[in-house]
């Protein structure tokens, strides 16, 4: 979002065909054996995993690719429906352990892997050769061969010792296929998928260590797709009764989110979980005071400890000289409504200015990582770093932007 709350357009690369040898690597160091028992202890807290996260980046474009319209299912339609069919759907190359080598090399020291799940689950039947009524949507287990390879990823980042967010991406959003929608009947549609979804997602990853963050869901809206704050798509721009079903919506996901991971038991008794805001929403800006709602309404899943809350900042660095104080604020805010009230961490779990590689968002970045680092919260850019054929390479794509988000951590 831009100032918070405008999606900036990600446009994808062509796929690149070139392919990498990837350095040999041990296996997964992050699992615990599993005949051991878990230990509270072991596991770091929440807030003491963001300090030690650093900067962030996003595999965006990749995991997460879907076909996003239910007029027209084009993967499902004219692919295989392998997890490769899938995964360069949007035009980025599959995901490398030495990709993620170099981020790890360059002094990141965190990675989201975001993951949309739908397509991926039961049973996706077409009508018109191209459409899909989720009405006809049947069974909820996860394709195991897509599993491995969210696993196969998913230890490229823990093999390197580095932090890895694991989510539910484009199951939410403004596209139609998305399922999971910010309001009370829409929690009481989607609840029983929801959490079968995450117990076989908590199960499947129950043995690692702290080192993996589970979160919740992307950005969900309510029935409207409203951005910035719930209901302000609706023809008045603000609804209370939308608003606050969209609300109890989000905490209701939030807290069976929670108590699913937690009922699996293993390490995910004391795993590290990430909840987001309504539409992961910052809160920012003065055009409105409906804009704090996303973080004032935001309620704990559970008692602090290993919690943490996340939201989505997206700017224009072209303005940067006119958005600094609204920047500024941004993090006044997280730290009011979300750290200080509720006595948790914050996430911000995309970030960006811009996609060029020029002066204007170099500065913008270098200012935006400082006031992250000082405020304690880790934030994550959202793909650009290394984008398209460069991530075969794999090489980066914005090499000075790379080297402004990471000097306030080298300093």
């Amino acid at each position: 979002m831009v100032g918070g709350c405008e999606k900036v357009p990600v446009t994808p690369e062509k796929e690149s065909k070139q392919q990498e040898q990837e350095p040999q690597q041990q296996g997964p160091q992050d699992p615990q054996d599993p005949q051991d028992p878990p230990q509270e202890d072991a596991f770091e807290s929440a807030g003491q995993a963001v300090l030690n996260m650093g900067a962030g980046w996003n595999l965006g474009n990749t995991l997460d690719s879907n076909s996003g319209d239910l007029e027209n299912m084009w993967i499902e339609a004219w692919t295989s429906r392998t997890p490769k069919d899938y995964e360069t759907a949007w035009g980025q190359p599959e995901a490398t352990r030495a990709l993620i080598h170099m981020f790890k090399e360059a002094g990141f020291g965190a990675i989201r892997v975001p993951v949309t799940w739908y397509p991926h689950m039961g049973t996706i039947t077409l009508h018109n050769q191209n459409q899909w009524d989720p009405s006809t949507w049947s069974g909820t287990e996860v394709d195991p061969a897509w599993m491995a390879r969210v696993k196969e990823v998913m230890d490229y980042v823990i093999d390197e010792g580095m932090y890895c967010i694991l989510n539910v991406h484009h199951d939410t959003g403004a596209g139609s296929t998305a399922w999971l929608i910010a309001s009370v009947d829409g929690f009481d549609a989607a609840k029983t998928r929801y959490q079968a979804l995450w117990e076989q997602i908590a199960n499947q990853f129950k043995d690692y260590g702290p080192k993996l963050l589970f979160e919740s869901y992307n950005e969900m809206l309510d029935p409207y797709d409203s951005w910035c704050f719930a209901s302000f798509a609706t023809p008045d721009r603000y609804d209370s009764a939308v608003a606050t079903s969209a609300y109890n919506g989000i905490n209701s996901y939030a807290k069976l989110f929670a108590e699913t991971i937690r009922a699996t038991g293993g390490n995910n008794a004391y795993r590290n979980l990430i909840v987001n805001t309504y539409g992961a929403c910052s809160g920012d800006g003065t055009w409105s005071p409906h804009l704090s709602e996303p973080l004032t309404q935001m309620a704990l899943p559970e008692e602090p400890g290993h919690i943490a809350i996340q939201v989505h900042s997206y700017w224009d660095a072209t303005q940067f000289n006119s958005q600094k104080a609204d920047i500024d604020r941004l993090f006044t805010n997280l730290d009011t409504h979300i750290i200080k009230r509720l006595g948790v961490p914050v996430i911000i779990g995309e970030w960006g200015g811009s996609t060029a590689e020029d002066q204007l968002n170099v500065r913008f970045a270098s200012y935006f990582s400082q006031k992250a680092k000082a405020a304690g919260i880790a934030a994550f850019w959202w793909m650009g770093l290394s984008d398209g054929q460069d991530r075969s390479i794999p090489g980066w794509t914005m090499p000075k932007t790379k080297d402004a988000i990471l000097q306030p951590y080298l300093d």
